[in-house]
């Protein structure tokens, strides 16, 4: 759910024209924090006491980093007075979680069984607020549509077709020599600027048609 959530979002904001590295970057850390929370759900601290901790260390750091860059990206998208509210909200939320969390790794370093209950309440705050935080992306998920998915899909495929396209041309250059002269035409001809013609030209003269001149 975590990561359907993420990727929704995700669409959303490209939907919106905002194709930063905010935006990935959220994707990417709500996606390790739906790991994280795996590991924390499946291995329990009384059966597997190092992965369950591993597991807390991925996903509250990385959900805190989520929440904080979609408070960003909110106020970014903000149009009405509505949405700056929920963004305002949102900050909030995050301000509490980021607290909670801080008082847990505080907390937890102790050995007193009074601090140690302190910071496992610590921890059920922060998984609340972000829980709570989660949810209020239905404010901003009633207006999605099949359109605003294909945004979404449109761009990764846009993203890993002109990866691809790069390192296609760039094996290119690294031929034997005497394919040496085609390599370097079809890199500037798919690399060149408007006025970068000229130089085209002079990379596909032949020693034959400079003798001829």
């Amino acid at each position: 759910m975590v990561i359907m959530v993420c990727l929704l979002r995700y669409a959303q904001v490209i939907e919106h024209s905002h194709h930063c590295w905010l935006n990935t970057s959220a994707l990417v850390s709500g996606c390790t924090n739906a790991v994280g929370l795996v590991m924390v759900g499946n291995f329990q601290v009384d059966h597997a006491k190092s992965l369950h901790y591993v597991g807390a260390g991925v996903a509250f750091p990385a959900g805190l980093l989520f929440v904080c860059l979609q408070c960003v990206l909110t106020y970014r998208v903000a149009v009405t007075a509505l949405d700056y509210w929920m963004a305002h909200c949102r900050v909030a939320l995050a301000i509490s979680a980021m607290v909670s969390l801080v008082l847990s790794g505080v907390f937890f370093i102790h050995e007193s069984f009074v601090l140690q209950h302190a910071a496992a309440i610590c921890e059920w705050v922060f998984t609340v607020d972000i829980l709570v935080f989660y949810g209020t992306f239905t404010y901003e998920f009633g207006s999605v549509t099949h359109d605003t998915v294909l945004a979404g899909l449109q761009h990764v495929y846009q993203q890993h077709h002109l990866h691809h396209h790069h390192h296609h041309h760039g094996s290119g250059i690294v031929l034997g020599p005497g394919a040496r002269p085609s390599a370097l035409g079809t890199g500037s001809k798919g690399l060149k600027s408007p006025g970068g013609s000229s130089t085209s030209t002079h990379l596909n003269c032949t020693p034959e048609s400079i003798a001829m001149l």
